[in-house]
């Protein structure tokens, strides 16, 4: 397997920086997660949080208030589009809450949720990147 090049955003980290999150340490452990997991990923901010795009369209938010925890929501950008029949991607990790058969959101508390559901992270990063296309 093809070792995908991490490139975090300057803007994303400028951003980061200035906000002095409780839970600054998940987050960057999130962001290289998700960077990681696909090739062709972009970084930007939205909804003043990170977001990550696939060919210029936004697939994964990461909302970080309130800072209690982080959620990244799972969607197929800003315009809404007809819902899927079933469900966009196959789950059973039980990470994702699904708010739509197009939308979903997973929540982390903690480092110790990232470190054990990381792999599933990665697995439903991949599905949802190539489902979303």
């Amino acid at each position: 397997m093809k070792e995908i090049v991490v490139t975090k955003s300057a803007a994303v980290t400028k951003f980061l920086d200035a906000l002095n999150h409780p839970l600054i340490s998940e987050i960057e452990q999130l962001r290289s997660t998700i960077l990681s997991a696909v090739s062709g990923l972009t970084e930007n901010i939205k909804w003043n949080g990170p977001n990550y795009c696939y060919e210029n369209a936004d697939r994964i938010t990461m909302r970080i208030q309130p800072p209690k925890q982080i959620q990244l929501i799972f969607h197929r950008g800003a315009k809404k589009l007809a819902q899927p029949t079933g469900k966009l991607i196959d789950d059973n990790s039980q990470l994702l809450i699904w708010k739509e058969n197009d939308r979903a959101v997973a929540t982390f508390n903690c480092m110790d949720d990232i470190v054990k559901h990381q792999s599933n992270l990665i697995d439903i990063v991949n599905k949802w990147i190539e489902a979303a296309k």
